[in-house]
């Protein structure tokens, strides 16, 4: 098993994109980026700790390669936005990629240009960044779609749309 760390805005939304990926066993929400050791929700949504919101996306290679991860990564928020996702504003909410060795830094450049070609009059800001240590978010924040999520204004808003991306751009890898 592999695994990848991507930074897309609220952690709740990447989260339920990538639990639906064929390959994908694990994500989990949380921390990384910044200067503040083990911080907290609340420390990270003040702006001041320098963390993005992220998940870490454990994988099977030879069921979904992590070029395709971060091809769906891409597809799935607006890396057009400097330092925010929708209503989300700050930092915290950057989109950034972390890999985790020179293979996946790589494949990250490659999948940022591929996205840069597939999308003329378009610049992604996504940086690529790290390496740099994870903080796990707090339990409340797992599986956060899948339990109060769905009650949540906000998610109800912001996830079924990035869902939609999903099943439009990606079909053949979402999970049965």
């Amino acid at each position: 098993m592999a695994q990848a760390i991507l930074a897309g805005g609220c952690f709740w939304c990447t989260e339920a994109v990538f639990r639906r990926i064929d390959g994908v066993s694990e994500v989990e929400s949380g921390y990384l980026g910044g200067s503040v050791t083990d911080p907290t929700y609340k420390q990270v949504c003040s702006g001041s700790t320098g963390h993005a919101e992220a998940i870490r996306v454990t994988f099977d290679e030879a069921v979904i390669s992590y070029a395709d991860l971060v091809d769906v990564f891409m597809a799935t928020h607006d890396p057009t936005q400097l330092n925010r996702q929708g209503g989300d504003v700050g930092t915290q909410y950057r989109s950034a990629i972390f890999p985790l060795d020179d293979g996946q830094r790589s494949e990250a450049a490659a999948g940022i240009a591929r996205w840069n070609n597939d999308h003329p009059g378009q610049t992604a800001v996504t940086t690529i960044e790290g390496p740099a240590q994870w903080y796990p978010a707090e339990d409340y924040h797992q599986e956060y779609w899948e339990g109060e999520g769905q009650r949540n204004p906000y998610c109800l808003a912001v996830i079924p749309p990035k869902l939609a991306k999903l099943q439009k751009g990606f079909a053949e890898r979402v999970k049965a």
